[in-house]
């Protein structure tokens, strides 16, 4: 949602849409994150109607729409609760003008080189919070064709890497079946609250993702000669950094709730989006039933497959 001409934040949406007890989405997956920034700052849930092409967050279809409504209505529906990320930077985030055409193509009239903005912790502190929130990623990327992003990625305050690269992402689990997905991240169980850093293409031998606990923090910081950079919020551009700029990423204090009409099977759901049992070559050696379930109840070792209480 957009007031006077500048994109709301989460908190001015929810009271703009009259802070609800439940927003439906009608699309696919990018309007259901659209729902969730409404949602999650008043604790309201989310239901998502399928109608775009793959649909991992959505849940029914437009013909289910009647009776999900009454499941929330009796309170018979499951609610999905999902961690969400939010941020704080060295200042508020802007996009400013001139840039039009790069965010738009690609390309557009030469710049002059970004001033280096101050950055150092006796400068900025720990900078400001920022009124985001991303249920699936947030997304450090090169605003022009021609300039790599170069990046200092910090875990917990403690310089990891440096960075060349197209981009890097923070996904969360839900957000590990998206961007970072086809980056080559790992796959994460919704149920996990865990953070995930993937780069994309970067300059460098090590390329590989890092999964990490969800009480840890992953900030990027600009370095002094990369080219600007855009953060993307859930797809959505939300400010432009300059060098000396920096974002840290962490779990927000807010979970999204989705509504579930039955309780999610999620390994399902993958196997089912991204036809994982399609592979002609393997189906030409054999099958294999769907589920593995012995008549018989379940061991202790498998029922309770965690460390006890009293081993920690």
């Amino acid at each position: 949602m957009w007031g006077e001409g500048e994109r709301l934040g989460e908190q001015d949406e929810a009271e703009r849409a009259g802070s609800p007890d439940l927003v439906v989405t009608v699309g696919g997956d990018g309007t259901l994150l659209r729902g969730v920034r409404i949602a999650a700052p008043i604790g309201a849930l989310v239901l998502g109607v399928d109608v775009g092409r793959v649909g991992f967050l959505t849940e029914v279809n437009a013909e289910e729409l009647a009776s999900a409504l009454d499941a929330v209505h009796r309170g018979s529906a499951h609610v999905d609760d999902r961690m969400t990320l939010t941020m704080r930077a060295s200042r508020p985030l802007e996009i400013p003008s001139g840039i039009r055409d790069l965010l738009r193509y690609g390309r557009g009239p030469a710049l002059p080189p970004p001033q280096v903005r101050p950055g150092d912790a006796d400068q900025v502190g720990w900078g400001v919070a920022l009124d985001l929130l991303a249920l699936n990623d947030v997304v450090f990327e090169k605003l022009a064709r021609d300039r790599q992003a170069s990046l200092a990625v910090y875990v917990n305050g403690r310089l990891l890497a440096f960075y060349s690269a197209d981009s890097v992402i923070v996904a969360s689990s839900t957000g590990s079946t998206a961007y970072s997905l086809s980056a080559g991240g790992p796959i994460a169980s919704p149920h996990l609250d865990a953070l995930i850093f993937t780069p994309v293409a970067p300059h460098m031998v090590f390329n590989r993702s890092l999964v990490l606990a969800s009480r840890e923090r992953v900030a990027v910081r600009v370095l002094q000669r990369s080219g600007q950079v855009v953060v993307s919020v859930d797809g959505q551009v939300r400010g432009v950094l300059d060098p000396g700029d920096w974002v840290s990423v962490y779990a927000g204090p807010r979970r999204a709730k989705l509504v579930r009409l039955a309780e999610l099977d999620f390994l399902d759901r993958l196997r089912n989006r991204l036809g994982l049992t399609d592979s002609a070559a393997a189906l030409a050696d054999g099958s294999a039933p769907p589920v593995y379930a012995p008549a018989e109840p379940l061991p202790p070792d498998l029922a309770h497959p965690a460390p006890r209480d009293d081993q920690r």
